[in-house]
């Protein structure tokens, strides 16, 4: 098993991908043991500027074959693992390269990340990281921000994502934070709402559905809401058609 996850396979180095650094920070998680608006202390890291893409996967998967689709163990994706690719090795038209990377399991995203040195971001990083705006580190003073985010939660998804990239990135260099795909976090399995109310007292009682919302730390940002409720209903098998990821890795770089 220990093989199977190993950082990378023998051969060349992966390229470098683009990164952006991100200070060191404190950071006001939209939850909080018992809605204290406690802070969380982030240390300085890098994050990928953009989402990987099935161009960017497929070289990984080149490189290490047990992860494309005929080979992938069934424990590490459901069925629908890479569904769309015309084979283990094509993603489809010259187009799609560039297009995100979807359809991939946890395990796999992680691997990938391992892979290029990196690792997956955790929570609190990515939440920070995509709290910026336009213009500034907080979407909260730039209300027109928000209100486009929304627009897209509520916006089935195309058929055909556009590809990565295509639109401005935030006030961090960050692009496709929003309004593209949702992305993997490393513990996505750690959020304070579940699915499962079979606990005992009102303290639990008040981690489920709508009690979760007066927990919150910013009742008026549903949008971070329904990602940590999209988080709570994934298992690390689970692929979406819009669920991608991109990596993170500790320290500026410098």
């Amino acid at each position: 098993m220990a093989a199977f996850f190993s950082a990378r396979a023998a051969g060349a180095e992966p390229p470098p991908r683009e990164r952006v650094s991100l200070r060191a920070a404190t950071f006001t998680p939209l939850y909080s043991p018992e809605g204290t608006g406690a802070t969380v202390a982030i240390a300085a890291f890098q994050l990928d500027a953009k989402p990987v893409t099935q161009g960017e996967f497929r070289d990984f998967l080149r490189e290490q074959p047990r992860w494309q689709r005929t080979n992938a163990p069934r424990i590490f994706r459901d069925e629908h693992y890479l569904r769309d690719w015309a084979g283990d090795l094509e993603p489809g038209s010259p187009e799609a390269l560039q297009r995100p990377a979807v359809q991939v399991s946890w395990f796999a995203a992680r691997a990938f990340c391992r892979a290029h040195g990196g690792r997956l971001p955790t929570q609190a990083e990515w939440e920070y990281a995509a709290l910026a705006g336009d213009h500034g580190p907080d979407m909260r003073q730039e209300p027109a921000v928000r209100e486009g985010i929304m627009r897209w939660y509520v916006t089935p998804a195309d058929e055909d994502l556009a590809p990565v990239g295509a639109r401005p990135p935030n006030y961090w260099g960050l692009y496709d934070m929003h309004s593209l795909i949702w992305e993997w976090v490393d513990d996505f399995n750690t959020n304070i709402t579940t699915g499962d109310n079979r606990g005992d007292g009102d303290s639990e009682r008040n981690l489920f559905c709508g009690a979760s919302a007066g927990l919150s730390t910013d009742r008026a940002d549903y949008a971070a809401y329904m990602r940590f409720a999209l988080r709570s209903s994934l298992t690390p098998a689970y692929t979406g058609r819009n669920l991608g990821f991109r990596c993170a890795y500790d320290g500026t770089g410098e």
